[in-house]
């Protein structure tokens, strides 16, 4: 059974008889690769117990360049 592609939408065939698996091309396989390289996906960061939540700023915000 196919599943979707989930860069391009097209089926993707199972594991078994496709090595891009879940992708359905080394392409999308590559695409997906450039967008963890490039920062588009983030996982959250999860607080320690007890520790309150924080929102991290983005990328220099916050980090105190420009302050003098």
């Amino acid at each position: 059974m196919a599943t979707a592609c989930p860069i391009c939408r097209r089926p993707a065939a199972p594991r078994a008889e496709n090595p891009s698996s879940p992708f359905c091309s080394v392409r999308c396989r590559l695409i997906d690769l450039g967008r963890w390289l490039g920062e588009e996906y983030r996982v959250p960061e999860r607080p320690a117990d007890g520790e309150p939540e924080r929102i991290s700023p983005p990328p220099g915000e916050g980090d105190g360049e420009g302050r003098r």
